[in-house]
């Protein structure tokens, strides 16, 4: 089921070793279907060089297992309540990356003080409550502290990011945890300054309405 599904899911998963966010078995990518419903996400407890597409686990939106060799992920219940709770995200995904979970290790928000925060994230990344891990909670508390953004930390647990496709909430999943390691660096050197609200939306619209645009090229 799901071939196509599966493969951008796989593929998603192994970019996460591939860009250092995650460590042995820890973190996992999830894909929704939109015609379906259905759910691609990794197997509990597997090394990310074992994956394979045809070891991703499918299950429903009630978490019941419609196809997988294994078992699905212990985050599976945090990942269907956001997809229940977001009919716009179609992907996930979720890390325990070293300088982003820093800041949700200590609770701190990331403020937008780096055009690359505001041309990608439009907003600071919010670090919501502390939540048990292994339910639905997680997915609650993600869905009602997001707000705007993409990304989310997770206090003194990790990372969720969130996107209309797989590949998207992977994007965001990298670029949190470079900007987290660039505003730790700073934060070394002396006081970060936030940028002014215009200046965030400036540079959010430009980025993510004619950043790489040939359309937009054409009319200069």
């Amino acid at each position: 089921m799901l071939e196509q599904l599966r493969k951008q899911v796989w593929r998603a998963n192994m970019a996460l070793p591939d860009n250092h966010l995650v460590t042995w078995t820890s973190g996992n990518v999830s894909g929704r279907d939109p015609a379906t419903g259905l759910v691609v996400i990794k197997p509990s407890g597997v090394l990310f060089g074992e994956l394979t597409p045809e070891n991703m686990a499918i299950v429903d939106l009630d978490g019941n297992v419609i196809e997988a060799t294994l078992g699905p992920s212990t985050d599976t219940a945090s990942h269907l309540s956001i997809y229940k709770h977001r009919p716009d995200v179609n992907g996930i995904v979720h890390t325990h990356s070293n300088y982003a979970t820093a800041f949700a290790a200590v609770g701190k928000s990331i403020p937008v003080c780096l055009t690359a925060i505001a041309d990608e994230f439009g907003t600071e990344i919010p670090c919501a409550g502390y939540v048990r891990i292994g339910d639905q909670e997680i997915g609650e508390e993600v869905t009602r502290k997001i707000g705007k953004s993409v990304a989310i930390l997770m206090k003194q647990h990790g990372v969720f990011t969130i996107g209309a496709t797989v590949q998207k909430a992977v994007k965001a999943a990298v670029m949190v945890e470079d900007i987290a390691k660039t505003v730790w660096l700073a934060m070394q050197i002396g006081q970060i300054e936030e940028l002014p609200f215009e200046e965030i939306a400036a540079n959010y619209d430009r980025y993510q309405n004619r950043y790489g645009s040939f359309a937009a090229s054409q009319k200069k």
